[in-house]
C-alpha cells in the first residue's frame, strides 16, 4: 500500500472518531462559526479600535449576548410565566363575544358564518388550557438544554473570534486553491452572510422597537411583544400580521373596537408601509455600502425559505444555519463566476498574443 493511501485510511478513521467525540457540540460549534464569519466585518472594526484580540473578542461576545440571546431568554421565561397564568374565564368570555359577533354577520356572508360557527363549536376551553399547560411544561423542560446550547455557542464564538487570524490562515493553506482564490472565497462568504445577518437584525430591532413601544401604551408587555414582532418580521408579507392581528382581535372582542382599529392602523401604516417599505431598504443600502463595503443582493423570499427549511431540519438554530448555508452556496457560485470570467480573459489575452 502506498503511504498516501495508508494516511487517507487512517485519516478517515480518525475523522470518524473525531465526529463521534464532538457530535454533542457540533451544532453549537457550527452556529458559533457561522456567526463569527457573519460578524467578521464588525470584528475587524472593533480590532482596529482595540488592538487587544482578547478584549475585542470579549466585546463582540457580550454584544451578541445582549442583541440576540438575552431577548430570546426573556421570551422563553415570559412564555413560561404567561402560560402558567392563563385566565380560563377571560378566554371563555372572549369566545362568547366572538360567537355573538359571528351571529351578527349579515346573510351575505352565510358561508363564512357557517364555517366560523363550526370552528367555535369545536373549541373546548378546558382542553385548550390543558394543551397550553402541557406546552408550558415541555417548554420549561427544554429550556435547560436551550440555555446550555446558548452558553456553548457564546464560548465557541469567543474562541473563533480570538483565534480567527490563525484559523483563517491555516484553512487557506490547506484548501486546494490559490491563496488569493481562498481569500476571495472567505471574503465573499463573510460579505454575503454579513449582509443577511445585519439586515435581519436591523429589521427585527427596528420593527420590534416600533411595535413594542406602541403596544406598551395598551398595558401589554412591550419588551416581550416587541421581541416577538422582531422575529415575526423575518417572514415576508405576513410576518407582522401574525403579531398585531391576534392582539387587535383580542382588544376588539374584550376591550373596545377603537383600540383594535388603532392597533391595526398603526401596524399597517407606520410599520408595514413606512418602516418596512421605505426605511428598511435605506438600512439595507447603508449596510451594503458602509458596513460590508461590497454590495450583495439577496432575495427576501430566498432568505425566508432558507429560515423555514433550517428550522424544520435543524430546530431553532436552523434559523441561523439555513440562511448561512444558502449564502455560502451563493458565495461559491459567485467565486465560480469569477473563475469563469478570469479564464475567458486569459483565453482572450492568449489569443491576442498568438495573433
Amino acid at each position: 500500500m502506498k503511504p498516501q493511501y495508508f494516511l487517507i485510511v487512517i485519516g478517515t478513521i480518525t475523522l470518524y472518531f473525531l465526529f463521534e467525540l464532538f457530535s454533542p457540540y457540533l451544532k453549537a460549534m457550527i452556529v458559533a462559526l457561522l456567526l463569527a464569519v457573519a460578524t467578521n466585518s464588525f470584528g475587524t472594526y472593533i480590532t482596529a479600535k482595540i488592538p487587544s484580540k482578547f478584549i475585542s473578542s470579549f466585546i463582540m461576545t457580550i454584544f451578541l449576548t445582549f442583541v440576540f440571546f438575552i431577548p430570546l431568554l426573556y421570551c422563553l421565561f415570559s412564555f413560561a410565566t404567561l402560560i402558567n397564568n392563563i385566565d380560563q374565564q377571560a378566554l371563555a368570555k372572549m369566545l362568547t363575544k366572538f360567537e355573538s359577533w359571528v351571529a351578527l354577520l349579515p346573510n351575505d356572508f352565510v358561508i363564512v358564518k357557517e364555517h366560523l360557527m363550526e370552528f367555535i363549536e369545536k373549541i373546548n376551553i378546558k382542553e385548550l388550557i390543558q394543551n397550553l399547560l402541557s406546552f408550558g411544561a415541555n417548554l420549561g423542560k427544554n429550556s435547560a438544554k436551550f440555555i446550555l446550547d446558548m452558553v456553548l455557542i457564546l464560548v465557541f464564538y469567543f474562541f473563533f473570534n480570538f483565534y480567527s487570524t490563525q484559523l483563517s490562515t491555516y484553512l487557506k493553506s490547506v484548501l486546494p486553491l490559490k491563496r488569493e482564490d481562498a481569500s476571495a472565497l472567505f471574503f465573499e462568504s463573510s460579505n454575503v452572510m454579513s449582509v443577511v445577518l445585519y439586515s435581519i437584525l436591523a429589521t427585527a430591532i427596528l420593527e420590534g422597537f416600533l411595535f413594542g413601544i406602541f403596544i406598551s401604551f395598551f398595558d401589554y408587555d412591550g419588551i416581550l411583544l416587541g421581541v416577538l414582532y422582531g422575529f415575526a418580521s423575518l417572514i415576508p408579507v405576513i410576518g407582522g400580521l401574525i403579531m398585531w392581528l391576534p392582539i387587535a382581535l383580542y382588544e376588539g372582542f374584550t376591550v373596545s373596537s377603537a383600540n383594535a382599529l388603532i392597533i391595526a392602523l398603526y401596524s399597517i401604516i407606520i410599520i408595514s408601509i413606512v418602516a418596512d417599505t421605505f426605511i428598511k431598504p435605506v438600512i439595507i443600502k447603508y449596510i451594503n455600502l458602509r458596513v460590508v463595503k461590497t454590495k450583495a443582493n439577496i432575495n427576501e423570499l430566498l432568505i425566508f425559505f432558507s429560515i423555514i427549511a433550517g428550522l424544520s431540519t435543524f430546530g431553532f438554530w436552523g434559523m441561523i444555519i439555513g440562511p448561512a448555508m444558502v449564502t455560502f452556496f451563493i458565495s461559491i457560485v459567485q467565486l465560480l463566476k469569477k473563475f469563469s470570467t478570469d479564464a475567458q480573459n486569459d483565453d482572450i489575452n492568449n489569443l491576442k498574443k498568438t495573433i
